[in-house]
Order: structure tokens, then C-alpha cells, then sequence
């Protein structure tokens, strides 16, 4: 089902890649039904420098330059198994430019997981804008580096992008660049509605009508308002809300402890479910770590719900531990819907599939008619995981059972 009444014929979807299926995804729910290498033709030159082509009529003089006149045209750029950031960062550029110079009227980046977010600042106190006083230690560790957000977002600028659009970026300071160079036009989504309405109506908790026995965690302070906002959409008044303090003794060790300031403490909590929430994970010692200083609790089910999952070999392991019960995880790294990237985390993992909401908002900010979808995304669970083999729940059985709640 695409979500645009019609066909719109002033939008184009391409990617950084002609195959890449995130890409190839939004673009049929938008209403985009061509092959995205029939639209621009990936060029390489012999000595390895790249030449994108938006695709002519080889025929017609008349509109030279003017290929994309009034058009807007959509650059989905995820990350790869076969290039590396940096190369398809300089593609979005490129297409970015190509687009513009060809006459299209608005360039929108959707860039899921945003390239250079941890690059968030630089080694002196004006290079970046932080929700926390920064000390002699923190700027001392981006001395000698380059504050590349800002480099990424003033050359995408540069090279005629309008609009960017991602998902839970966790940077105060990236968001902040960004706003300010795309001069408000930058769409930082936070997947509250996709998050709730998995958790309401799926058996990955367990938990009483009004939310008792449920307890929702943030990991650190960061997390806090994020955490606190899910609480609110999930609605349940009886769940409880607590928060955690990590301090980290080295590169790859953290020290878990329960936050002064949190809501609730563990008293009464014992048995309850529990769902730790997150933007990202990387090498997974903070999750673990977290999750085994849970366990104290006793608690019934012990999931983790992350917005970008990177699937390294090291988190793999890692988060194979038995304190983890299961991973709730978007695909906006899509790699992590391949098997053998999950390794034996297939087991106990859940992919949301986000392409079909990001159509959607992408169709609210070009002013597109389309037909509303309360629940639009898509569930991904390999048949290792035990909740498979009792019911996998598709978005319109979802919806019908929320109907019926």
C-alpha cells in the first residue's frame, strides 16, 4: 500500500546507491513505482572519481539542464556493508549538486542514521553547543580533531541540499548546527508513536492493564527526556520510571549505578518487566552492564528498545549475554536485518521497519495528499526468536487489536 493518494509526479526518490532497499522502500510508498536506476545512473569514471547522471531523453534538445525542473528530488542515504561513510557522504554531495544544477526546485537528505554525529564538537569551547558544562577533560578529547557535524551540514548545504530529515539523533549540538545552517529546516523524528504501539500491543512485556509490573529505564541522564516522553505516549499510570548513572573508567568500562534524581527506586519493582530505552548502541557494554545492575530487581523480562543498532562483532557478543532477554531495534542501519549480522542475537531480537513512516513524513513536509497509516511500519523477527512460533503481528492485525483494547 503506498500512502499517496496519486502518483506524485513532481517528486523524485534516489539513493547513493541504485539497490539500496531502504531507498527502493520509501520510494514505492511515496508512490515512486521506477527502478531508481532508471531515474539516475551511478557513473564512474576509469580513474575512480564519481559522475551521477539523472537519467534524459537522449532525443530531447530542448530541455538541457532542465531535466528536474520543479521537481523535488529525495536523496535516501543509509549506511553500507560495501562503502564506507565517507564515500557515500561525498555521493550525497555530488547527486545533491547534480539535482540542483538540473533544475530541481528543493533537495531533501533523509539520512536516518545522521553521518558524523558522534563528531559533535571540537577541541575548544565555542566548537559546539552541549546540554552540559564542558570541562578541561571533555574538550581535551576532540583536541586535534576537525568538529566534522558541523564541516557535514555546511557542505550539504554547500552543495544545494534544502531540507535533511533523520531519525532520534541523541546530539544537542548536532541538532542544534543543523537547525541553524538548514535555517529550521532539519526534521529530527523521534519514533514515540512506532515504539508505543509495538509495546501496547505485542507480548515482547508483560504487565497488568494500567501499567503495573512495568518499568520503563533510561541509562544515563541524556536519555532522560526521551525515556520520559515514552512513558507519557504509552500512557500506562501504574508503570514505573526510573533512571540509571553510568560513569566511564575506560574506553570500554562503565560503572552502573541507580541516578540520585530518578523518578522511582527499586523498592516494590521486584518481578516487574523491564524495558531500557536508548538511541544507539555501538559495542554494547553499556547495555550489559546496565542490564546485569537490573537484575537485582528479579525482574520478569529484561528487553532493550534502540533506535540505531550497530552491529559490530564485539556488541554481538556482548549482547549475547543472558541479562539481555530481548533487542527492539529500528532498521535504520539496514544491515541489521541480515541474519548473519545478527549472528546469534536473531535469537532475541525485533526489527521495526521504518521506511513506509518516513514516507509519511516525508509527504507531510512536502504538503503531499496521502492516506494516513496510525501504525506504518513493518515487523521483522527471525523464526529463532520463541515469540515467532506464537504469533507474528502484522501492522493492520496490530491496529485492530488496539481498536479492540
Amino acid at each position: 500500500m503506498t500512502l499517496s493518494t496519486s502518483y506524485p509526479t513532481n517528486v523524485v526518490v534516489v539513493s547513493n546507491s541504485s539497490d539500496n532497499p531502504f531507498a527502493i522502500d520509501v520510494a514505492y510508498a511515496m508512490g515512486q513505482h521506477e527502478d531508481i536506476a532508471d531515474i539516475i545512473s551511478m557513473k564512474q569514471f576509469m580513474n575512480s572519481e564519481f559522475c551521477p547522471r539523472f537519467i534524459s531523453d537522449e532525443a530531447d534538445f530542448e530541455n538541457i539542464g532542465r531535466k528536474l525542473k520543479g521537481k523535488s528530488v529525495i536523496i535516501v542515504s543509509t549506511g553500507s556493508r560495501i562503502k564506507s561513510r565517507q564515500e557515500l557522504a561525498m555521493s550525497n554531495l555530488i547527486i545533491a549538486r547534480a539535482a540542483k544544477e538540473n533544475g530541481a526546485e528543493r533537495v531533501i537528505l533523509v539520512e536516518p542514521d545522521l553521518f558524523y554525529s558522534a563528531q559533535d564538537r571540537g577541541p575548544r569551547k565555542d566548537l559546539g553547543e552541549t546540554s552540559f558544562e564542558r570541562d578541561t577533560k571533555d574538550i581535551k578529547k576532540f583536541d586535534g580533531q576537525p568538529f566534522t557535524a558541523k564541516l557535514y551540514a555546511q557542505m550539504l548545504k554547500l552543495s544545494g541540499v534544502d531540507t535533511v530529515m533523520t531519525i532520534h539523533n541523541h546530539s544537542d549540538s548536532v541538532q542544534k548546527i543543523f537547525t541553524d545552517v538548514f535555517e529550521g529546516d532539519f526534521h529530527n523524528l523521534i519514533p514515540y508513536e512506532i515504539y508505543a504501539h509495538y509495546l501496547l500491543n505485542s507480548d515482547i512485556l508483560s504487565y497488568g492493564d494500567e501499567g503495573e509490573g512495568l518499568v520503563l529505564c533510561a541509562p544515563d541522564k541524556g536519555a532522560r527526556d526521551f525515556v520520559k516522553q515514552m512513558y507519557n505516549t504509552l500512557g500506562l499510570t501504574k508503570a514505573k520510571f526510573i533512571m540509571l548513572d553510568k560513569e566511564r573508567t575506560a574506553e570500554r568500562k562503565v560503572d552502573i549505578t541507580l541516578h540520585k534524581e530518578s523518578e522511582h527506586t527499586f523498592e516494590g519493582l521486584d518481578g516487574a518487566s523491564i524495558i531500557l530505552f536508548d538511541d544507539m548502541v555501538r559495542t554494547g557494554s553499556t547495555v550489559v552492564k546496565s542490564c546485569q545492575f537490573l537484575k537485582q530487581i528479579n525482574p520478569e523480562r529484561m528487553v532493550f528498545a534502540v533506535s540505531h543498532f550497530y552491529a559490530s562483532d564485539e556488541g554481538r557478543e556482548r549482547m549475547a549475554h543472558p541479562a539481555l532477554g530481548e533487542i527492539l531495534t529500528l532498521n535504520t542501519l539496514p544491515t541489521i536485518l541480515n541474519r548473519d549480522e545478527q549472528g546469534r542475537l536473531r535469537k532475541k531480537m525485533v526489527v521495526l521497519k521504518v521506511e513506509k513512516w518516513l514516507a509519511q513524513e516525508l509527504c507531510n513536509v512536502l504538503g503531499l495528499p496521502q492516506t494516513h497509516e496510525p501504525n506504518p511500519y513493518k515487523i521483522d523477527m527471525s523464526s529463532k526468536n520463541p515469540r515467532f512460533k506464537r504469533k507474528i503481528w502484522h501492522s493492520d492485525e496490530l491496529q485492530e487489536l488496539k481498536n479492540s483494547r
